[in-house]
């Protein structure tokens, strides 16, 4: 038998062989790292003959810039991670409203992903306006039965699915933590994709929030780091708190140039691939039901951005084992080195989709063809 090793280093071996794969993945070798940087620095037109960064200046003082004038706010500060950028943020917040209480989704990142660090590290405390697997609404803000400083929103609410409340849905939220003194910070790990469904610009966005989180190594395919964006003074604060919290590194020219790169080559086409989505969720699903898959869902049905939820009634181990030989047998993987977990209801199995450049390829009726392929591994 296998073990965990060697079957997550055939799976691997066997994506990287196919000649097809319809959901992107972005996790290189360090040989491909190595040679995307030097392309990198090209795309991004960074002279390599300039003196490397040295706490925070050179090209990390020109991605804040850029990013600044991408989102419309007066600054914007690069963290190492989004963790602690979202630390700093709502640590800052706090002091400033008199308010340690945060209101957030249960399935916020800082919920889900960071070993409660806001409470253990930051002295905060959360309240949860809603457990429905969508963004709170403005009602819900409105009968919060206890007083929050900062209403912190994901945009999109990635373990729900990828989701995102219609715009006059985000502005009456936002008013209505206003009406209560509250301060609004958005999670836009990742916002950049949000712009298509929304209907508006960047800055039109992030302009309603008071401060903003975007992170470059999700959908922008950087290496690491992100960004914390609002008024100058908040962000020469959220500043300090980086330095306290470990965040102020000698040396972080290459997620600096990846991040760059990213704004230039990626975030052009995002739409593009939020456009694309809505057919490969399409064809998934009749693809799937066609060839004799009871229910298969895609959540959200039409997908808010280039990322959804793919549904069915499998044990996970038999969709992952099903999606391998298909990828060995064929050349052609439909989740790639995504793996289905079983968050429940029981019975029932997930993954995630991402649409990028290489699902761009695939038309509707190979989709669904690459759907049936994998459905016959199923019986």
């Amino acid at each position: 038998m296998e073990t965990t090793e060697q079957l997550r280093k055939r799976r691997r071996a066997a994506v990287e062989a196919c000649t097809r794969v319809l959901s992107d993945g972005h996790d290189r070798t360090l040989r491909e790292w190595s040679a995307q940087l030097a392309r990198d620095a090209e795309t991004a037109g960074v002279d390599l003959d300039a003196p490397a960064d040295m706490y925070g200046d050179g090209v990390v003082a020109e991605l804040e810039t850029r990013v600044a004038a991408l989102l419309g706010t007066e600054a914007a500060a690069f963290f190492p991670t989004g963790t602690m950028a979202q630390q700093a943020a709502l640590r800052a917040w706090a002091g400033r409203t008199g308010s340690s209480v945060v209101a957030l989704h249960p399935l916020a990142h800082p919920e889900m992903y960071e070993r409660d660090a806001l409470s253990t590290v930051s002295g905060l405390r959360t309240v949860h306006p809603t457990r429905e697997r969508r963004l709170p609404e403005a009602d819900e803000i409105r009968d919060l039965g206890e007083p929050f400083g900062t209403l912190m929103l994901e945009l999109p609410l990635r373990d729900a699915g990828f989701v995102l409340p219609t715009w006059e849905e985000l502005e009456a939220t936002v008013a209505a933590a206003r009406e209560r003194d509250a301060v609004v910070h958005f999670d836009g790990a990742r916002l950049w994709e949000c712009a298509p469904h929304f209907g508006r610009q960047l800055p039109e966005i992030a302009g309603l929030a008071d401060s903003v989180y975007v992170s470059f190594y999700k959908s922008l395919e950087g290496l690491s780091g992100a960004a914390l964006a609002g008024p100058a003074d908040f962000v020469a604060e959220t500043k300090a708190w980086r330095h306290r919290y470990g965040g102020q590194i000698a040396h972080q020219f290459p997620a600096a140039l990846s991040a760059l790169a990213g704004l230039e080559r990626v975030l052009p086409r995002l739409p593009e691939y939020v456009a694309h989505a809505k057919t490969v969720a399409r064809a998934l699903r009749e693809g799937l039901a066609d060839a004799g898959v009871a229910v298969p869902l895609t959540h959200p049905a039409e997908p808010h951005t280039h990322q959804f939820q793919m549904w069915l009634p499998y044990p996970a181990d038999a969709l992952d084992d099903a999606g391998l030989r298909m990828a060995e047998e064929t050349g052609t993987s439909l989740f790639g080195l995504r793996r289905f977990s079983e968050p429940g209801p029981p019975g029932l199995s997930m993954a995630e989709v991402t649409v990028g450049e290489s699902a761009l390829e695939w038309t509707e009726s190979e989709v669904r063809a690459a759907a049936a392929e994998f459905a016959a591994r199923l019986r």
